[in-house]
């Protein structure tokens, strides 16, 4: 695919629009680092997941021989959610949530999840903020991925040499004309958490970087990653979906995230987010 393009676009063309790209995509980066300190959406994480095989069931004549349909059980977790680091760590943003309602079973209100959040986001005490991120994996979620949301950080200017890129082809998301990158991560930290039980696996990634093709604004990231497990291949897809927010930062709107097990769905993973808002001081909670 690389190699069609580059019958269209000279390599010396290829290569300072692919410099260009990154360039932007950077900035963008290091906006939203600055910003998303003091953001705040309210996301709903809807989960479909698939539930255990029964330990035995007898079974007779054709169902015997035929393998049973995979069943699933769906949860669905409203919250409010901002972004921060630990203060141990203070270089790596991280997501955080105050749980507003379970499977429709209201925990807090809206105002006062808001509010916790909000102090939780601001403590310097790392216990609180570390009860915040168990208080979402508690509700019996199977392989919840975390810290999408800030992706775009993926491609920060000193993080660009930790991955190899190639501008591959050309789509369209939705009205927007794009250029689609691939990536592929090729040293620097894993950057991709799943939470397996207790267990937190880390993995290097790859996959596309679509920005608009007016203004090389990135408008989605999707990723793969692979990794063997007890004799088979657990294989993570995702996409989240970027829009410039009322506040000059590019804000996550959505994030879909897929586990499989070989050809076997295992989980589906979707978050959305409304209109992020902004503090608009750090002793209360007052929006712009």
């Amino acid at each position: 695919m690389v190699l069609l393009l580059a019958a269209v676009w000279p390599a010396a063309q290829t290569d300072q629009r692919l410099q260009a790209i990154l360039d932007r995509v950077a900035e963008e980066a290091a906006i939203f680092a600055q910003m998303a300190p003091n953001l705040i959406s309210q996301e709903t994480f809807r989960q479909r997941a698939r539930k255990p095989p029964p330990r035995f069931r007898p079974r007779l004549g054709k169902a015997a021989v035929t393998p049973p349909k995979p069943e699933y059980a769906t949860r669905e977790i409203v919250s409010e959610y901002g972004y921060s680091v630990f203060k141990e760590a203070p270089g790596r943003l991280h997501e955080f949530r105050q749980i507003v309602s379970v499977d429709g079973r209201r925990v807090l209100s809206a105002d006062k999840a808001r509010q916790t959040l909000f102090r939780g986001l601001k403590s310097e005490d790392d216990r609180i903020k570390r009860r915040m991120l168990e208080g979402f994996r508690k509700h019996g979620l199977a392989n919840a991925a975390t810290d999408f949301g800030q992706l775009l950080l993926l491609f920060g200017r000193r993080r660009l040499v930790d991955y190899q890129f190639g501008v591959v082809r050309e789509e369209r998301v939705g009205a927007d004309a794009a250029v689609v990158l691939s990536f592929r991560q090729s040293s620097g930290a894993e950057s991709l958490v799943i939470f397996e039980g207790k267990t937190a696996v880390q993995t290097r990634l790859e996959g596309e970087l679509w920005v608009r093709q007016t203004d090389y604004g990135p408008l989605r990231i999707s990723l793969s990653a692979s990794r063997p497990r007890e004799g088979s291949v657990i294989r993570d897809e995702a996409t989240v979906e970027y829009t410039l927010s009322s506040h000059g930062a590019l804000t996550p709107v959505s994030v879909v995230h897929r586990q499989w097990n070989g050809s076997e769905l295992l989980v589906e993973n979707s978050f959305r987010y409304s209109a992020f808002r902004k503090f608009a001081a750090d002793a209360e909670i007052k929006f712009n």
